[in-house]
């Protein structure tokens, strides 16, 4: 059980508190919800999508897909998403498939669905299979910052 180096550094730098849960290793976040016996609209998942040749993160809950229509919509330009290799340079501290979805931490754009934060706390990968790490409400709009609030996600 273990935080990214990145993802530590982040939430010291914002003074968050925060509890590791531990759960059996899992590969997708629906998974990761039902093994770490979490509600599945508030564990957040990070999509990363390609938008104009510049890498996006977009974070719905793990039991919502992201729209990429309205996301295309919403942005214009060429979008789609982005390829195992791009997600292994963008997140060389995780796991693949662990992402974190704190994008400014990593200096993305992020755009955040709005129904996490209407959750009382929020579950969120550490950076490994493995791991997760919760978070109050507040302490998630904080990690969040200027994350634009969106509503671009559909339930699964």
């Amino acid at each position: 059980m273990s935080v990214a180096a990145t993802v530590q550094s982040y939430l010291d730098q914002w003074t968050i508190p925060y509890a590791l849960v531990p759960h059996p290793h899992t590969g997708s976040s629906m998974d990761t919800a039902a093994a770490a016996r979490v509600p599945g609209d508030r564990l957040a998942k990070a999509v990363i999508v390609n938008h104009d040749g510049a890498q996006l993160m977009v974070v719905v809950p793990s039991d919502y897909h992201v729209h990429l229509g309205s996301l295309h919509h919403r942005l214009g330009g060429a979008l789609g998403l982005a390829t195992e290799s791009e997600l292994a340079g963008l997140f060389p501290d995780c796991e693949v498939g662990a992402i974190p979805p704190l994008g400014a931490a990593y200096g993305l754009k992020t755009l955040v669905d709005s129904r996490l934060l209407g959750e009382p706390e929020v579950y969120f990968e550490a950076g490994d299979h493995e791991s997760l790490v919760k978070v109050s409400a507040q302490a998630f709009s904080t990690l969040m910052g200027d994350a634009e609030s969106l509503d671009l996600a559909k339930h699964i």
